[in-house]
């Protein structure tokens, strides 16, 4: 007796879960190009649910009531689980309005400030540029971790960040004697 209630428990959270899991998505998301998919699907899920809440409870009243229980928290586990998800998922900062163009800033900020690092002529010409002991940029690397930090941990404000990340950059050169180029 206590396996086949184990049997038919496992069989009941999996099909549960399965099927609140598929309606959930389709009811959220959009049916899909079948019309009858979401009868269909459940179907597919009462075909497992049923009985696993039937055949134990022939065999031993109780059991049923037991697995209306078990198959009911299964349902909002998975809600709840699937809720969670989303959250967690809706907190990204690649999902953030603006992201892109964001990211899109930093990566010409950094371009902008690796011409120093890279370029031998641009490092000669201007030395306090990659210099941490300068004040400025110090300043400037603590931005660039910031920025860097934000565009990759949720609940940070990227988009602050990078402009932290411009207004240190503009005040490096400054310090450092770089010429501000002029608009043509």
């Amino acid at each position: 007796m206590p396996a086949m209630m184990l049997l038919w428990g496992v069989a009941l959270v999996l099909a549960t879960a399965a099927t609140t899991y598929v309606l959930h998505r389709k009811l959220t998301h959009g049916r899909g190009p079948e019309p009858d998919g979401l009868f269909w699907d459940v179907f597919g899920g009462l075909v497992v649910v049923t009985p696993a809440i039937i055949v134990p409870a022939v065999h031993w009243a109780p059991a049923g009531l037991i697995m209306v229980f078990v198959g009911v928290a299964t349902a909002a586990g998975t809600l709840l689980g699937i809720r969670k998800v989303e959250r967690i998922h809706a907190a990204e900062p690649r999902r953030r309005a603006g992201f892109l163009d964001d990211a899109a800033r930093h990566r010409n900020l950094m371009e902008q400030w690796q011409r120093y690092e890279l370029d031998p002529a641009r490092t000669i010409d201007f030395p306090a540029m990659t210099d941490v002991r300068t004040a400025e940029t110090a300043a400037l690397t603590r931005a660039m971790r910031e920025a860097e930090y934000c565009r990759v941990t949720a609940g940070t404000d990227y988009r602050a960040a990078v402009e932290r990340l411009a207004d240190a950059l503009r005040e490096a050169e400054r310090a450092a004697g770089v010429p501000t180029p002029t608009p043509s």
